[in-house]
């Protein structure tokens, strides 16, 4: 099976996953226990994902500056920092880290 199969096959499922959203009765999209656990699997899907991406480099595990990025913005969240303040910190944390000569 070549590449443009894969490709086609998993937009074909992307398309049928999003129309059988629209099929969903909206009783069941207004339980509140439904909308509590979508909230939930989003947050851990994203915390998952950054994670990940912080300390993946192809198939090995790194410890470098993003690591350090990740744990400065999460003190700035901690505190209750506004987002763009977050995000500022773990950048100038990064830029701090690789200064210093971390990877």
């Amino acid at each position: 099976m070549t590449l443009w199969f894969w490709i086609i096959a998993a937009c074909a499922v992307g398309f049928l996953t999003k129309l059988l959203g629209y099929l969903v009765p909206r009783k069941w999209l207004t339980n509140p226990r439904v909308a509590r656990i979508a909230g939930t699997l989003t947050i851990g899907l994203l915390a998952s994902l950054t994670v990940v991406n912080a300390v993946a480099s192809g198939e090995r595990l790194v410890l470098d500056a993003r690591l350090g990025a990740l744990v400065a913005a999460a003190i700035a969240l901690w505190l209750k920092a506004p987002f763009l303040v977050v995000v500022i910190v773990g950048a100038l944390a990064a830029a701090a880290l690789r200064f210093l000569g971390m990877p």
